[in-house]
């Protein structure tokens, strides 16, 4: 099959590294310095799932590679809507595109039954662009859960995890998907077909929408803020809202608030990847993460008074150091 990975980063280098190993065709989308050096010396890939060298194809151009079987855009979320017009030479009758992207999705309400069937969400797709571009129809949802980090141009370390979580988002297991899913596990990595995609993606969002967000403004890991009984209680009173959320949404959270609490403690001492940002100099994810579920809020008339909170503090925080995207 044909794999085009639209943001060959991190997490988008590892998963197309990983399916270039295995044979299948695939084209990473970079630019820069890393994309340089794919060129010249292959990608290199070292850490949880071993060392190895791989030598896709690698362009700055989707021209250059033409219609995929499925293309996994695998960049920041604020990213996406201005580029997505880009990967229309990518798109064929047929091609499925993978968001492993962050946050609340642009597609949630795509299909959905109920009062807010494709509803959009500027805060996330302004001017509709992903909607008009790449079409939900075409979209299956991947929750992210392994951590790799690019270690110089060209070559990334797999720190944990490989772990990605499928589902179309009509909860249908379609061929399409197990393909899909077949293909990142001959690749080695977990990849179930789930049939509720959008409660994977509010497992993950719970922690985020709260720690990431505390992290960025107090620089604590996940450890410390959930040892210390003021920022664990802050990221309690954020949770609870974003769960009030999802329930009138229709999703029930798997396990409760507090124990979902204990295993980010469990993770110890780690930076979350929105303080890793602001230390690095790069914008953040802020409002796919965290206004995305204020948003949400506001639709479904559930007040949220600490994600308000947070959100403008961040902000502000993310504004002064020049790293909200907007």
């Amino acid at each position: 099959m044909k794999f085009c990975i639209y943001g060959a980063g991190a997490i988008g280098g590892l998963i197309g590294a990983h399916l270039a190993r295995t044979g299948e065709e695939v084209t990473l989308i970079a630019r820069g310095p890393h994309l340089a050096a794919m060129r010249e010396r292959g990608l290199k890939v070292s850490g949880h799932s071993g060392t190895f060298t791989v030598h896709p194809r690698a362009t700055e151009d989707p021209a250059e590679a033409g219609p995929q079987d499925y293309v996994i855009v695998a960049l920041k979320a604020h990213a996406v809507a201005g580029v997505a017009e880009k990967m229309k030479p990518l798109l064929g009758p047929n091609t499925a595109v993978v968001m492993a992207v962050n946050g609340v999705p642009w597609w949630y309400f795509h299909g959905l039954d109920g009062p807010y069937q494709d509803r959009r969400l500027p805060i996330v797709d302004p001017e509709d662009r992903q909607w008009r571009h790449i079409g939900p129809e075409r979209v299956i949802g991947c929750v992210v859960y392994p951590a790799a980090e690019i270690t110089a141009p060209g070559e990334l370390h797999h720190v944990e995890n490989d772990r990605f979580t499928l589902g179309e988002p009509s909860n249908q297991k379609t061929e399409r998907l197990l393909a899909l899913s077949r293909a990142f596990v001959a690749a080695g990595f977990k990849a179930p077909a789930k049939t509720d995609i959008r409660t994977e993606i509010w497992v993950k969002l719970w922690g985020n929408v709260a720690f990431n967000p505390i992290s960025a403004l107090t620089g604590g890991t996940l450890k410390g803020i959930c040892d210390d009984p003021s920022t664990r209680g802050v990221a309690r009173a954020v949770m609870q809202e974003a769960e009030a959320i999802a329930n009138k949404l229709g999703i029930t959270m798997p396990i409760p608030v507090d124990r979902r609490i204990d295993g980010a403690a469990g993770v110890g001492e780690h930076k979350t990847s929105m303080l890793q940002d602001f230390e690095r100099g790069r914008p953040v994810e802020l409002d796919a993460i965290v206004g995305a579920v204020a948003e949400l809020g506001r639709l479904v008339g559930q007040p949220t008074p600490m994600i308000d909170a947070i959100y403008a503090l961040t902000r502000h925080k993310a504004v002064r150091a020049g790293l909200y995207p907007g």
